[in-house]
């Protein structure tokens, strides 16, 4: 499994996380919206490993978005939601489909 793989493995399962509608809001709000730096932070640090790679890197950007807007309390949960399944059907797709750009 690549680097790039894992990364958006990563951040697709923490996506996840920060979509469930209560406890996502919770712990944005809890740790003084932290998290959400630290998601932009791996978001571009998985941009930059795919785009490497040579791989598909529309979910980290799409990332990028959601931690930049996602202080906003419905369309937050909404991107983290669909940043997640992004990078998790991404993720899940084999090493050997190159996106070409």
């Amino acid at each position: 499994m690549s680097t790039a793989r894992i990364l958006k493995w990563i951040s697709g399962i923490l996506e996840a996380v920060l979509a469930i509608p209560v406890l996502g809001g919770l712990i944005v709000l809890g740790n003084g919206y932290a998290p959400l730096g630290v998601m932009l932070i791996l978001h571009i640090i998985t941009m930059a490993v795919s785009s490497q790679a040579g791989v598909k890197k529309h979910g980290s950007i799409l990332g990028i978005i959601t931690s930049c807007l996602g202080w906003i309390p419905v369309l937050g949960w909404i991107l983290h939601a669909v940043t997640a399944i992004a990078l998790i059907l991404d993720a899940a797709k084999s090493d050997t489909q190159v996106k070409a750009d």
